[in-house]
């Protein structure tokens, strides 16, 4: 285990964000413990594909951490795991989930504007559709996680695969109805995009999307459709 840290860098950021205001910390939690088992089947996914290419001596950084729920997974096999996400709460949560001393780095932060040094990671990875839930233009994003990993290394984003589709749906519908999501625009959901009445919208990155969105980095990519539930975009720096 490495010694845990704690250090702050906030941004200044405009407009709102959905999951910093209104879906983290406790409610962010309920999102998953209402999971079905097919989507507790993906969530798992995500993780061990994440897991499957670290290596015990890697750095890993995971962008939009929320809570720790992956941090804590993957603090398991590498030396050094640190996480970053723009959420006071969430950030608060996973600091009393471990009495203030997680097994990882931690910090507030922006990931467009990552507070950590060029080729600082063997791997930086943002799973979950993080890609779509940021709300940030998709290009910065991969750009700025490229540029604090270091040569050789791997960043991973992912989305949802389509076949998926109706599971998501299921699970979104039931946030919901729980009242973690406002009420769902069926008029205006569908095609991997999920609207909702408050605001919300969820989109999707279809392999098309990948492909064409990292075609001039001029890298390496993979884009690996897994267990019919996700959606993997491997940039090898």
């Amino acid at each position: 285990m490495v010694k845990s840290y704690f250090r702050i860098k906030e941004t200044v950021e405009s407009g709102r964000s959905y999951y910093r205001e209104k879906l983290s910390a406790e409610r962010l939690q309920r999102v998953y413990e209402i999971a079905s088992p097919r989507v507790r089947q993906y969530l798992q996914g995500e993780i061990d594909f994440v897991l499957d290419r670290m290596k015990p001596e890697d750095s890993v950084l995971e962008l939009g951490c929320g809570y720790g729920r992956v941090l804590d997974r993957l603090a398991e096999k590498s030396r050094h795991v640190f996480g970053i996400d723009n959420s006071p709460a969430n950030v608060e949560m996973c600091l009393n989930r471990h009495q203030g001393r997680p097994p990882y780095g931690l910090a507030l932060m922006d990931a467009r504007e990552l507070g950590f040094g060029s080729g600082s990671f063997d791997m930086v990875a943002c799973i979950q559709n993080g890609i779509s839930a940021f709300k940030v233009e998709p290009l910065d994003l991969i750009k700025e996680a490229l540029r604090v990993t270091r040569k050789g290394g791997l960043v991973l984003f992912s989305s949802y695969a389509e076949l998926f589709w109706p599971e998501r749906l299921k699970w979104f519908r039931r946030q919901a109805e729980e009242g973690l999501l406002g009420r769902i625009n069926e008029e205006k959901t569908g095609k991997g995009v999920i609207v909702c009445e408050d605001g919300f919208k969820a989109t999707t990155f279809s392999r098309n999307d990948f492909a064409d969105l990292v075609r001039g980095l001029g890298l390496l990519t993979t884009i690996t459709e897994w267990d019919q539930s996700s959606l993997f975009c491997e940039i090898k720096k």
